[in-house]
């Protein structure tokens, strides 16, 4: 049974759908809601769910660690996600984005390069992420360092961004399962998309 775990903290609601300690999915939004059925969304549709009545230790960790990524703040995680129901080219695009650092940005572009196929394949991949924040699909931007697509609005993920930024200066090539992925400070998005 996945259980339905969700809590509002500082007006933002985040969610998570578990099962022991492996998660299938994390939302954050703006209303209980909305957290809520974007989370039976994003659910395989044959597993069985319910709403759990009360946090336990892990969704009061996953949830303070959803909020605490939302606010911009380093997070070392190792939460367990499950991904085996997803096509494989999807698994390979959230797995490489994971990677992406905090303070840095990459492009679909770049995405597409570390694990073959389009920008759009990677944008289309990225589009069904059930792992909100956890998995830091707002990291990945337009090939013109413009914000593109996001879940909630492209408002909330420049703003997330801007709390991620680290002032870094230089570009960096990170090695995943033998390829390289691009990543760039979060001050060129600002560059680009200033308000």
């Amino acid at each position: 049974m996945i259980y339905i775990h969700h809590q509002n903290i500082d007006e933002i609601w985040y969610g998570a759908a578990m099962k022991d300690e492996k998660i299938y999915a994390t939302l954050f939004a703006t209303t209980e809601k909305k957290v809520l059925q974007e989370l039976l969304e994003s659910l395989p549709c044959d597993l069985p769910f319910q709403l759990a009545e009360k946090l336990n230790s892990h969704s009061m960790k996953l949830l303070k660690t959803l909020k605490t990524i939302f606010d911009g703040k380093d997070v070392t995680s190792n939460f367990e996600t499950v991904m085996d129901y997803m096509p494989k080219y999807t698994q390979k695009v959230l797995k490489c984005v994971a990677m992406v650092p905090v303070g840095y940005i990459t492009t679909y572009g770049a995405v597409a390069k570390a694990v073959g196929g389009s920008p759009r394949a990677v944008g289309n991949a990225m589009a069904f992420n059930p792992f909100a924040l956890l998995i830091p699909c707002h990291r990945v931007v337009r090939a013109d360092f413009s914000v593109g697509g996001y879940g909630l609005n492209g408002d909330v993920k420049r703003k997330i961004l801007q709390r991620e930024d680290r002032s870094y200066k230089e570009d960096v090539k990170l090695k995943i399962n033998g390829e390289t992925l691009s990543v760039f400070p979060v001050k060129r998005l600002k560059a680009k998309n200033k308000s």
